[in-house]
């Protein structure tokens, strides 16, 4: 079976070799780049097996985007925790959500007004509503990108139906087509990134359902999701279009 490889990151200012990837599963580190061709070179080498090939990297690939230690470092934290997050973020906020459902979305009554009618009438008196109008007043901002099948499912439609009360708090949300994101080779994660220096991975169960986050700060681990948010913000749609595009097309 194919090792599961995420792209870690490049030395290469154009983009291409040499570059990190990491198994995750097993957490070895595939590193590939130039070959060393020089035979006098090679002949320095000691342990150099029959098949294996020596290759040149520069000393900051490994310092940059080698995991530090042999497990990464992270605290788990609980959900009131977590929602404390949003009381003390210094700039910015930044969401990506991949998911096909939501298991916690469905048990309001706003999700079964949607089910039954299509729209729902939202309000904005809860406490996740409040901490973000108090920070959107204060001019940091807080932004979405949603990834969306084709066709949506439920729980993504009732999301951009969602999309009109997080707006009016002053979210900035944007929807990508999951073919697009996958073309993209974005991750099949779900995170906030806060200040563009801590990371907040969501955990799920198999019934969908939060169960805790893992707070991320390694460095490299935490410019990987800078890449992946920059990445997914240039190529996403705003949820007005996003929707209106949609609409066109049924």
């Amino acid at each position: 079976m194919a090792r599961r490889l995420r792209f870690n990151g490049t030395g290469s200012s154009s983009g291409g070799c040499p570059s990190v990837h990491e198994d995750l599963d097993s957490g070895e580190v595939v590193v590939h780049g130039p070959p060393l061709t020089d035979p006098e070179d090679i002949e320095q080498l000691q342990h150099l097996s029959e098949g294996e090939v020596a290759i040149v990297v520069p000393r900051d690939l490994l310092v940059d985007w080698t995991p530090k230690e042999r497990t990464r470092q992270v605290r788990t934290i609980d959900l009131d925790e977590f929602g404390g997050l949003f009381e003390k973020f210094e700039h910015t906020a930044w969401r990506l959500e991949t998911r096909r459902r939501y298991a916690s979305d469905e048990t309001n009554d706003n999700w079964q007004q949607f089910v039954e009618t299509g729209r729902a009438d939202w309000t904005f008196d809860n406490p996740y509503c409040e901490a973000i109008r108090k920070q959107t007043d204060q001019g940091k901002r807080v932004e979405r990108v949603r990834i969306v099948d084709q066709p949506p499912t439920m729980g993504q439609l009732y999301l951009l139906d969602n999309a009109k009360r997080n707006s009016v708090m002053g979210e900035d949300i944007r929807n990508l087509w999951r073919a697009d994101a996958d073309r993209l080779r974005l991750p099949a994660e779900d995170f906030w990134l806060f200040d563009s220096r801590l990371v907040a991975l969501l955990r799920f169960d198999d019934d969908d359902q939060l169960t805790h986050v893992d707070l991320i700060t390694e460095p490299a681990e935490v410019v990987r999701c800078c890449m992946v948010r920059d990445a997914a913000w240039h190529h996403a749609v705003p949820w007005k279009q996003f929707t209106a595009e949609m609409s066109s097309d049924g």
